[in-house]
């Protein structure tokens, strides 16, 4: 039996429409060693996640254009090969009901805004721990 091995990525997918959340995820991605593919948009999101899989983690906003955060994740919980990738969603929204209603859609970890870059790194090291393991190349 021959075993694929896929190269480890180093990505990590941002989508959110404010500029200045952008900003400061894209940064502490950075900081971590990895590399940030920021969308502005649900939209460009979906089309994104529907052509590319590689990824180590999803941060999306739960509030964005054209298409909401939870329903990216239903999206994702549904395809195979997206299943894999833990996603945090981040909104300002104050309902708790968000909570039960990210994680029953799949959200691996939730975020209120406003948050410190301290707890965006915590809770980042947290997902990037638990994800489910991939082959390394020697």
């Amino acid at each position: 039996m021959q075993m694929t091995i896929r190269p480890v990525t180093k990505r990590i997918l941002i989508a959110d429409d404010d500029p200045v959340i952008r900003h400061l995820v894209e940064s502490v991605v950075k900081q971590q060693g990895y590399t940030p593919v920021t969308l502005s948009d649900g939209r460009e999101a979906f089309s994104r996640l529907r052509t590319d899989a590689d990824f180590k983690v999803a941060i999306l906003d739960m509030s964005m254009p054209y298409l909401q955060g939870i329903d990216l994740i239903r999206y994702m919980r549904t395809e195979k090969r997206l299943m894999r990738i833990p996603v945090l969603l981040v909104t300002a929204e104050p309902d708790i009901k968000l909570l039960a209603d990210s994680s029953s859609a799949g959200a691996t970890a939730f975020l209120p805004k406003p948050f410190t870059p301290e707890h965006l790194r915590s809770t980042l090291r947290m997902l990037l721990a638990t994800k489910i393991p991939t082959i390394r190349a020697a």
